[in-house]
């Protein structure tokens, strides 16, 4: 029997992982809010038909839903239920692609009995409300699980089926295609996934480039992407983000470039990597942007060598007076961590080694920046909440990003 494509996508998957955990906040209109608790990250069924959407501010969430449930997002705990779902998938399909913390493409029989026994197994275990659909490309499983949410199951066999239901779906929800592109779509006739489908394949990449192509050639049943069971290996890391506020202090500034050198570090190692080079970006509360970059001897993934890095980078990326709202520490040059040519100047330190080492195995037994800088003293806020402690860029191995 000729495997299928299948994409799972779990519903509401934030507001359905903390139901796992506290199921009083079943049928309840429930927000998760993000780091500092500004806006609406996700949010339920019930939510959504209040009129709130993701992004939301909180405070406007509040006035269209008064009684809602509001919690602040766990990455952390969020990964653990993903890994469980990835785990029940593995059973049924030896192909997997995890292609982001709550969705999946795998192979699976075409058998929409196969997809509602996933589903059911997935419900039954973990607790969470997951939609599946199984079809001859990822395109057209995608499209299609989407269509049957929440907690659907379908198996699109038949290319009559498949007409059907694409006939129905604007182009629109083809991922990459809004905006302009569907405008220039819509000037010749093309308006839905059928349309699409059906257009001659010449003009689709004229109008669309190769990628537009190769969704065309998918729409029509031909497999171009496959399952990518491991993700390609990063040409840059990055650790950053809002910094929960406005920040001016260029103290507090500091503090934050050092606790994501610290986030950084942490990458490097796992990954087995280091880095030529050290950058720092800011966005300002004014709209503009700006960077600065420090290169290295040579490749590190040492603490005391990537905050020198990190204090010149971020003294050519500084604007006096000016209000900082995100920050990133971005480590754009990787090197495998062997296999490189030492500088003349790159002499061991067993000193700062084994301190660097006694660290990470501390941080590792009891829990992320249970040791860390000094510097960092200066947030205490940030550090007392333990929601600030895992981000969803710490769920490795998506290969979305």
């Amino acid at each position: 029997m000729v495997a299928y494509f299948a994409h799972l996508d779990a519903d509401c998957y934030y507001v359905s992982a903390e139901r796992v955990r506290h199921p009083e906040l079943t049928g309840k209109p429930v927000g998760v809010l993000g780091n500092n608790g500004a806006c609406v990250i996700a949010k339920s069924y019930e939510m959504k038909a209040r009129g709130v959407k993701t992004g939301t501010p909180i405070w406007d969430a509040k006035e269209l839903c008064p009684d809602g449930v509001y919690v602040k997002r766990d990455f952390y705990w969020y990964e653990i239920l993903s890994r469980k779902m990835l785990d029940i998938v593995g059973l049924f399909s030896p192909q997997i692609e995890y292609y982001s913390i709550d969705e999946f493409f795998f192979r699976a029989e075409p058998s929409a009995q196969v997809a509602t026994d996933i589903r059911d197994h997935i419900y039954e275990t973990a607790g969470l409300p997951v939609t599946i659909g199984v079809a001859r490309t990822r395109t057209l499983a995608k499209l299609f699980s989407d269509t049957a949410k929440p907690l659907g199951a379908v198996a699109v066999l038949g290319r009559d089926h498949e007409r059907e239901l694409l006939a129905h779906m604007p182009v629109t929800e083809i991922s990459g295609i809004a905006g302009r592109r569907a405008a220039r779509l819509a000037t010749y006739g093309i308006r839905t996934c059928l349309d699409l489908a059906d257009a001659d394949g010449r003009l689709v990449q004229k109008l669309l480039t190769k990628t537009g192509y190769e969704l065309w050639l998918e729409l029509n049943g031909h497999p171009v992407t496959p399952i990518r069971t491991e993700r390609t290996p990063h040409k840059v890391l990055a650790r950053g983000g809002s910094l929960m506020g406005n920040v001016s202090d260029p103290t507090l500034l500091w503090a934050w470039a050092v606790r994501h050198v610290e986030r950084l570090i942490e990458e490097l190692h796992f990954h087995v990597v280091r880095t030529s080079a050290l950058g720092i970006e800011i966005a300002w509360k004014n709209g503009e942007s700006t960077g600065g970059l420090c290169r290295l001897a040579c490749p590190s993934d040492r603490f005391d060598e990537l905050l020198d890095a990190a204090r010149v980078a971020l003294r050519r990326a500084y604007v006096p007076d000016g209000t900082a709202t995100h920050l990133h520490v971005i480590a754009p040059e990787l090197r495998r961590a062997k296999g490189f040519q030492l500088s003349l100047f790159d002499i061991p330190d067993p000193k700062r080694e084994a301190l660097a080492a006694a660290k990470a195995a501390i941080n590792a037994r009891y829990g992320r920046f249970k040791v860390r800088s000094g510097t960092t003293l200066h947030l205490p806020k940030v550090y007392k909440d333990p929601a600030n402690d895992f981000d969803i860029c710490d769920v490795r191995g998506k290969v979305c990003f």
